[in-house]
């Protein structure tokens, strides 16, 4: 297991767009040592399948005159 910063994960997927799949498992072996051709390959496609997670809406507020 490892961890991808928002840039390496943004390198690895414009890799990916601009040149394929074996593009993308170049500049994610640039990152992180992975030698085995499949685990490289799993690893790049969970990589651009990722999303930001959604922003959470600020917490509620009671409504005025309310007490907590």
């Amino acid at each position: 297991m490892f961890t991808v910063s928002e840039e390496e994960r943004a390198a690895i997927s414009r890799a990916y767009e601009d040149g394929g799949e074996w593009a993308a498992v170049a500049e994610l072996r640039r990152y992180f040592a992975i030698e085995d051709n499949d685990n490289a390959l799993f690893a790049v496609r969970s990589i651009v399948r990722w999303r930001a997670a959604p922003v959470s809406p600020p917490p509620r507020r009671p409504p005025n005159g309310a007490s907590r």
